[in-house]
């Protein structure tokens, strides 16, 4: 990732965090997003303080101006976009699909799912003009399996990995990669939030083959990996990273 730049969305904690960290110490440089502005501070004093190289762009993924602005942060800060990790996203509130607000549908939507659409959309202009680049959207194990109470979420991971395998095929010619890393349960915020208010039923040890939580880490390394030329041959898949949950 040596002399390359790009995004991260979501950096302030989690898998974000951890990819952002992770590019930054493979010497790719690093414009890091998140709603939080003091988390995604954090991340970059921990990049800058590591040697690496950052800054902080604050950014709401739902709303499609704030993105156009982020891509053009990554561009005009390092003069080109090589990578982007789009990993910004909300849980839904758990309930049955009838019992469901709308409220809670559009509001996950608007994050996961038009939010990856927005920042694809100008990062593959940014892309196209400097001759090609690499985009990884973190999706869930809900985007290839039902989870249900989790309706929205669901829809909006599924068609996370749907955008992926489409706009990977439009733009494989022209030297655009695009996947998609589906995390299975993560020791992330968001998770540990999930998962205290689950039975035990749902226990890591219960349903996860390898018997633990995977770590933000390990998400991390599959999406720079993605985003490298180690995987130049790799584009539309949607890589399933969960401990053995869905084999």
């Amino acid at each position: 990732m040596k002399g390359k730049a790009g995004l991260v969305t979501g950096a302030g904690s989690g898998i974000g965090k951890a990819s952002a960290l992770l590019f930054a110490a493979e010497g790719a440089k690093v414009v890091v997003s998140d709603i939080n502005e003091d988390n995604g501070n954090q991340t970059v004093k921990e990049i800058v303080d590591a040697g690496g190289e950052a800054v902080f762009f604050k950014c709401d993924v739902g709303n499609e101006e704030n993105v156009k602005e982020l891509v053009d942060k990554v561009v005009s800060t390092y003069g080109k976009l090589d990578f982007a990790h789009n990993n910004a996203g909300v849980n839904s509130l758990w309930a049955l699909t009838a019992d469901s607000t709308t409220e809670d549908w559009h509001r996950v939507i608007r994050v996961n799912l038009d939010g990856v659409y927005y920042a694809m959309k100008y990062e593959i202009q940014a892309m196209l003009k400097n001759g090609g680049g690499a985009i990884v959207n973190t999706s869930s194990g809900a985007g290839t399996v039902a989870s249900p109470g989790s309706s929205a979420y669901v829809a909006s991971k599924h068609g996370v990995n749907g955008i992926t395998k489409n706009a990977a095929k439009e733009y494989a010619k022209l030297n655009i990669r695009v996947n998609s890393v589906d995390p299975g349960p993560t020791e992330t915020p968001m998770m540990m939030e999930s998962l205290d208010k689950m039975s035990e039923i749902f226990a890591p040890e219960n349903f996860i083959p390898m018997g633990r939580l995977g770590t933000p880490e390990e998400q991390a390394n599959t999406a720079v990996w993605l985003c490298s030329d180690r995987a130049s041959f790799i584009t539309g898949r949607n890589i399933v990273v969960d401990g053995g949950a869905l084999a």
